[in-house]
């Protein structure tokens, strides 16, 4: 026994890990007692249960698609695991130069942009807010030099000033637990609004690409009504020369000679006026694609797409496939979790802290034993009176829930509006197009036997300028009644939530 006392007091290093070893022990102690406790009120939460807010649906909707297909230029109902509009929707239309554009909307349109970075801020909250669940440990290393005054003691042996230095090197921790639910619902909360932002970023998406292929429509529409002017001044250049030359035999009169010049400057306007058109459709596109307007261009082509068969399925599937309504239903999510946040400032507040270091006036022993310090310690903190603060934040958060409840019907309702708004639409001009190409076509009859006419002398020139007229007008109708359509069909894609499901945003929120 002698020995090993020897041995022991022989070696100091022995002593010293003794010494700091027998506090830690202690600290671990508390630390797997304040674990139980955690485990044991891990279930502790004060959000209400959450469901989703019930909202009405109709079976069917109320547009059904007519029963000859063919007769309706792009309807199609669903049937039982039928194709669903899918991701690249805008392929459908079968026109690479939009499938080129749809392309760049994703990676340089600054809408876009600004939601990705909105995302991508949410998901750091995310684990800005999981951080809560761990211990913050800080290190605040201090080398403090002082010069003392004698006269501050009433023992000081030394008439003359001293001076003292102190290293410390402390190492604190602090641990909030969450007996309560607080931080586990708030990064509830956190975790559902980065699932809301990304639905948002999918519907700003959406609507960039609905927009892009809109534009588009329009713009090839307006190159082909160009196409239809030039075509009708080159018509109405031939008849100007047939009544130049009716003139000179004596069949026809100053009066439709300038009737004709008329037609034609008129037709030639026109064909101009279209250009302000087509150039600020063009610039929109450019900006929709992140790109200065004053370096892009399109070239001019006619319309080619055709209206496209467009599986609309039944109301009930637009809660899975729109982005706004995912967006609006998890906002009414984070908005429960945000109750169980507040409710749980009525419970007091319990901290675990610690502290562990080294201090000493010498730098060659600060690191030894005799230079250990720790302290353990728990608080708890409980607000006495606040004079209502609490329950008034209760009572917002709840009225907050609420509000968000009435705006996620809200966008349900609109959701069914805006799908019974186009498919409306498109069932109208569907009936409207075939009524408008029978008056084009028989204003092409009435054209030709008004120019027989004119030829033998049967009728006046402004019979013809008044066939020419009717002509052109129906033309050009029928052609901005097909522009509509296309229109409708990509606002009747859009409605339907385009190419994404709610599935998408369960686990890409999640970091």
């Amino acid at each position: 026994m002698q020995d090993g006392n020897a041995a022991s007091a022989g070696n100091p290093m022995s002593h010293s890990m003794k010494t700091i070893i027998s506090p830690l022990k202690t600290g671990i102690r508390m630390t797997v007692v304040a674990l139980v406790c955690l485990v044991l009120c891990g279930g502790c939460s004060f959000a209400p249960k959450y469901a989703k807010p019930v909202v009405q649906t109709p079976v069917s909707f109320k547009e059904s698609p007519p029963e000859q297909f063919k007769e309706t230029e792009g309807w199609k109902a669903a049937e039982p695991k039928d194709d669903t509009i899918r991701g690249n929707w805008w392929e459908m239309f079968h026109e690479p130069e939009l499938n080129a554009f749809e392309g760049q909307v994703a990676v340089s349109n600054q809408s876009v942009a600004a939601a990705l970075a909105n995302f991508l801020a949410a998901r750091a909250v995310v684990k800005q807010t999981r951080s809560q669940y761990f211990p913050t440990v800080t290190a605040s290393p201090s080398a403090t030099r002082s010069r003392q005054s004698p006269l501050g003691t009433q023992s000081s042996a030394s008439p003359t000033p001293f001076t003292i230095t102190e290293y410390s090197l402390p190492f604190d921790a602090s641990w909030e637990l969450d007996f309560w639910g607080r931080i586990r619902n708030s990064v509830k909360a956190s975790s559902l609004e980065a699932q809301a932002t990304l639905a948002d970023l999918e519907n700003v998406r959406l609507t960039v690409q609905a927009e892009v292929a809109a534009d588009y429509f329009q713009l090839r529409v307006l190159d082909a009504q160009k196409d239809l002017l030039d075509a009708s001044v080159l018509a109405y250049q031939e008849s100007l020369k047939l009544t130049q030359v009716q003139s000179d035999t004596g069949m026809a009169s100053g009066q439709d000679i300038a009737q004709a010049e008329t037609q034609l400057d008129i037709t030639r306007a026109q064909a101009t006026d279209l250009g302000i058109q087509r150039a600020q459709l063009e610039h929109a596109i450019a900006t929709l694609l992140g790109k200065p307007a004053s370096l892009f261009s399109i070239a001019t082509n006619s319309l080619a797409a055709k209206p496209v068969a467009i599986p609309f399925g039944v109301p009930s599937q637009l809660l899975e496939r729109r982005p706004d309504i995912a967006a609006a239903e998890r906002r009414v999510a984070e908005a429960n979790a945000q109750i169980g946040v507040a409710r749980a400032a009525y419970y007091p507040t319990i901290t675990l802290s610690g502290s562990a270091g080294f201090q000493s006036s010498s730098l060659g022993n600060l690191m030894s034993a005799q230079g250990l310090v720790w302290s353990v310690g728990t608080t708890m903190a409980q607000t006495l009176f606040d004079a209502g603060k609490r329950k008034a934040v209760t009572e917002q958060a709840r009225a907050i829930y609420q509000g968000t409840v009435a705006n996620y019907r809200q966008t349900v309702l609109t959701a069914f509006q805006e799908v019974e708004d186009n498919l409306s639409t498109l069932r109208i001009l569907s009936q409207e197009l075939q009524q408008q190409n029978a008056a084009v076509e028989s204003s092409q009859g009435y054209l030709t036997l008004a120019n027989a006419r004119y030829k033998s002398g049967l009728d006046i020139y402004l019979d013809v300028i008044t066939a020419q007229t009717a002509l052109l007008s129906n033309q050009r109708t029928a052609m901005n009644l097909r522009m509509q359509q296309m229109t409708a069909s990509v606002q009747l894609i859009k409605a339907l939530g385009g190419g994404w499901e709610v599935s998408h945003s369960t686990t890409a929120a999640i970091p």
